[in-house]
């Protein structure tokens, strides 16, 4: 292999520590502007979330056998140790002698010839002291422990082992750093799920229908190109986890009906939506970005879907249009931490912070209440966020229902999927985790406006 994958990779993992950039925008990017075969873009997938993934971890392993601290070092330098030593560590089929030898062939984009010295220094002395580096001790200090252990941030782990206990946010954090299986919604406005299944076996090693969503198929072990297949042309299917799917479900909107998505992004949910209403009605798409609303709408010609209206709006204006009474159904799929899907995002690990929790928990609020006026006596909003936090969730919703007493919390709508019913929590809302569901980690409750108070 040559070393273009390891320079596109180091690219992409600079672009991210100095950029601000998410890694779905630069992964995106790069498939669409790189040269590289299909093996060389996998490998540069490989290096970039398992880095991403383990970089604390990794970080722990330099400080062990370097005299430089990391606050000290060059942040190309850091990223090209963090590369090599994931390759050590974890890619048992890249030998050792090559991890070192292409990481010394990078740094020497540097033109410093100790720089490559010390690379080669740094590395071969992990090779030797690997077996002897052990984790702090989790007696000592348990929240460092697992933090290391398992290269999450210790503040996030600090508040898991609080919601959780010490046990299971163990097994959350091990499972965010698993590699998740790919799971796709099929498109029923073109056809059935076992139909699809049928056309995409030869594409992966294995294929099986999801376990809570009726239209769920999750893939495992890739075989070809998933998006230049007759299926995807079609318009057969879309990517979206069974978490996602689920909230669809929970909104249920009818055929006819006039329906927002108030915060469409790319149109994922804006589609399965569609596919319920049979393409029947009429979808108000909204989003404060114009270029997310142009790819949205070339989505659903993809699809097929011709009852989707973009409109740029920020829902965060306080001198929005109120609008008032103008929908049956609202979907607020809020802007939230995404510390749910880390699993997927493990760029995310390392760019929130606390204050962004709360942040984010402000302009929830703002959001849900601005839209709430927008719902017909009768009609149904569901609040949805890609976050298991206190703060994005259930604090969110306990103020609402204070503050809007007309709203009541729909707690087990009759026309949801039997199969969603494990999803539920005691408390009325939909709850999922990836420890607990294999699913993305999401949150979302059914809020109906009373006809009269």
């Amino acid at each position: 292999m040559s070393l273009a994958p390891r320079k596109a990779a180091l690219a992409i993992l600079m672009d991210i520590d100095q950029s601000g950039q998410t890694l779905d925008r630069l992964m995106d990017r790069f498939h669409r502007a790189n040269e590289l075969d299909r093996r060389d873009e996998s490998f540069v997938t490989a290096i970039v979330y398992g880095v991403l993934r383990w970089r604390r971890r990794l970080d722990w392993i330099t400080s062990k056998v370097s005299t430089t601290s990391l606050d000290r070092m060059d942040p190309l330098v850091v990223n090209i140790l963090r590369m090599g030593l994931y390759q050590i560590v974890f890619m048992d089929r890249v030998p050792n002698s090559a991890a070192v030898n292409t990481s010394v062939d990078l740094a020497k984009v540097l033109k410093k010839k100790w720089l490559t010295g010390f690379v080669n220094g740094v590395l071969r002395q992990a090779l030797r002291r690997l077996p002897e580096i052990a984790p702090p001790s989790s007696e000592a200090d348990p929240v460092q422990a697992l933090a290391m252990t398992q290269s999450m941030p210790e503040w996030l782990v600090e508040r898991w082992v609080r919601q959780f206990g010490q046990q299971e946010a163990a097994a959350l954090c091990e499972t965010c750093n698993r590699i998740p299986s790919l799971t796709l919604r099929t498109h029923t406005l073109k056809i059935d799920r076992q139909t699809l299944m049928r056309q995409l076996q030869p594409l992966a090693k294995a294929i099986r229908p999801s376990i809570y969503t009726p239209e769920g198929i999750i893939l495992d072990g890739l075989k070809g190109d998933l998006f230049s297949s007759d299926a995807f042309e079609q318009g057969g299917f879309q990517v979206q986890d069974e978490a996602a799917q689920a909230v669809g479900h929970l909104l249920a909107p009818q055929p006819g009906q006039d329906v927002l998505d108030a915060c469409a992004g790319l149109g994922g949910k804006t589609a399965h939506i569609a596919a319920l209403m049979n393409n029947s009605g009429r979808i108000t798409a909204m989003d404060r970005v114009d270029r997310k609303l142009q790819q949205l709408m070339q989505e659903m010609r993809r699809l097929g879907i011709d009852i989707v209206t973009p409109q740029t709006t920020d829902l965060e204006s306080d001198d929005m249009p109120k609008n008032t009474q103008a929908f049956d159904r609202i979907l607020l799929d809020a802007p939230c931490s995404g510390l749910g899907v880390i699993r997927r995002n493990p760029d995310a690990k390392w760019s929130r912070t606390p204050d962004d929790i709360q942040h984010c928990a402000r302009r929830q609020k703002q959001l849900l209440f601005h839209l709430a006026p927008r719902l017909k006596p009768g009609g149904v909003l569901v609040y949805a966020v890609c976050s298991t936090e206190p703060e994005e969730t259930n604090a969110i919703i306990t103020l609402f229902l204070s503050e809007f007493p007309k709203f009541v919390m729909d707690d087990r709508p009759p026309d949801l999927p039997p199969s969603l019913s494990p999803l539920m929590d005691p408390q009325g809302w939909l709850q999922t985790s990836p420890h607990r569901h294999a699913t993305d980690g999401f949150f979302a409750v059914r809020l109906r406006r009373q006809e009269t108070l």
